[in-house]
């Protein structure tokens, strides 16, 4: 068992990197192409040469999840995440959904109020019932 692993860590690594590269999107990629990093690691896969150089020159370095990104790399985006509940743009809208949602739900309660009072009253007066309407 122990003479495969090096088999299954090279081929590991080639899947890992082949599939990086295909999830990388074209404007991250440096130095080549996405096509030709694709074929470079799949013909270099086997001694590692290709796979490797993907991961050392292909794609653009991320920076670390805390640290800050360089200033210098127009590439790398610096955007930070604002949790929902921290986003006064995202409560705004639920304000502004729940507001036209209890809207329309009093509007349909008066409506079914109203059809069910003119229901009554004809069967108080003797009248049969009418089939609802739409």
């Amino acid at each position: 068992m122990l003479r495969y692993l090096p088999f299954l860590l090279v081929l590991a690594l080639w899947i890992y990197a082949f599939i990086d590269c295909l999830n990388t999107p074209e404007e991250e990629v440096r130095g080549l192409p996405k096509v030709v990093w694709v074929i470079i690691i799949l013909l270099f896969g086997e001694v590692l040469v290709g796979p490797v150089a993907w991961l050392v020159a292909g794609r653009a370095r991320r920076a670390p999840e805390g640290g800050a990104a360089s200033a210098g790399s127009p590439r790398i985006r610096q955007t930070a995440w604002v949790a929902p509940d921290d986003n006064p743009e995202f409560l705004k809208s639920l304000k502004d959904e729940s507001a036209q949602n209890e809207e329309k739900l009093l509007k349909d309660w008066e409506a079914d109020l109203r059809r069910r009072e003119d229901e009554l009253k004809r069967r108080e007066s003797g009248e049969e019932p009418q089939p609802p309407q739409g």
